[in-house]
């Protein structure tokens, strides 16, 4: 069997315009997609997304949850940016699910349509956080529970730990596209992430796109970093 190809996204984690762009120029060499979250958009405005992200495939991880409208309408609102990759919250249930992804289909062309993905339970949380907020039975069946709501409502795939992906994998196939945050190569600090894998793991366990952040933008050499992370899911 061919061996599943596993892509790079290197995380860009900083409220800095110039500095996101200085990681983005070191890193884009070696990484297949650069991420922009919450911290980068809020501090620095959608303007300087765009700046960053030009001539970049670009993983939007805005993890939108609202109400369904407002969903849809802030997804119509990303058509200047156009990102390859988007993310929402499958928490949001099946009509927020479905909201997002007629947004994508009405405001994207054909050709630059963002991969929806959903977001299942935060790479952060653990059984006792869970348990915390009522979800008595655990990581896996409410990961399999959020996956299949937000597949049946239009999601492309998810956003899920590492060590999900087997679970996902067996109940859902190759279709869905598997994104894997919480990727930390042997020897690197662990930091707020629970459930977490190297990329090699992760790659044998079916994910198709990896998210490295402080991996790469906390090492001396950011692009050494990234392309020594390239080069171990290649080899």
């Amino acid at each position: 069997m061919e061996q599943r190809r596993t892509r790079l996204i290197a995380a860009l984690d900083t409220r800095d315009p110039g500095q996101a762009e200085t990681w983005a120029a070191a890193v884009s060499p070696h990484a297949d997609a650069i991420k922009l979250g919450l911290e980068f958009a809020y501090a620095a405005g959608f303007d300087a997304v765009e700046r960053v992200a030009a001539g970049r495939d670009l993983f939007l991880d805005l993890k939108l949850h609202d109400i369904p409208n407002t969903v849809g309408a802030a997804i119509g609102s990303l058509g200047r940016i156009r990102p390859a990759m988007l993310t929402i919250h499958a928490g949001g249930g099946s009509a927020m699910v479905a909201a997002a992804r007629k947004a994508c289909d009405e405001s994207f062309p054909e050709d630059r349509k963002p991969i929806l993905l959903a977001v299942t339970v935060l790479t952060s949380l653990d059984e006792h956080g869970l348990a915390e907020m009522g979800i008595k039975d655990g990581v896996k069946a409410q990961v399999l529970r959020l996956a299949e709501l937000a597949l049946r409502n239009g999601a492309d795939g998810l956003v899920c730990s590492a060590h999900e992906l087997a679970a996902l994998r067996a109940e859902f196939g190759d279709k869905p596209v598997l994104v894997t945050p919480g990727i930390r190569p042997r020897g690197a600090a662990v930091g707020d992430q629970k459930r977490i894998m190297t990329p090699t793991e992760a790659r044998t366990a079916g994910s198709d796109w990896i998210v490295v952040g402080r991996p790469i933008t906390g090492a001396s050499d950011p692009a050494a970093a990234a392309a020594a992370i390239a080069a171990e899911l290649s080899a």
